[in-house]
């Protein structure tokens, strides 16, 4: 057993997220792929939640994550979609997502 320790806790707290693209359009790939696993890390890195395990397929991502017993499982979604989603519009805009939805 992984235990992790606070400063007044032992826990092993450990989720596991799917979340999919809209309408499941295969938008995942090559660069973008890529860069989700990158802002994923990041994000994970910068609250304290531990990555288990996680795999970013073309239409779906899923993650095992540890997180700390004061982040419910909503804040922790909240916080790696919200961030993830607005830096890939930003850096690969709408043009390439509506491009690649048109391909389903």
């Amino acid at each position: 057993m992984d235990y992790r320790y606070g400063s007044h806790t032992v826990f092993q707290i450990e989720y596991h997220f799917v979340w999919v693209t809209k309408y499941r359009y295969k938008m995942l790939t090559g660069d973008v792929a890529e860069r989700v696993r990158v802002l994923v890390r990041q994000v994970c890195e910068t609250f304290e939640i531990r990555i288990v395990s996680g795999v970013v397929s073309k239409d779906h991502v899923h993650i095992l994550v540890s997180a700390p017993p004061n982040m419910a499982p909503s804040e922790i979604m909240r916080r790696i979609k919200g961030n993830t989603a607005s830096r890939l519009f930003e850096e690969f805009g709408d043009s390439k997502w509506n491009h690649q939805s048109n391909f389903h």
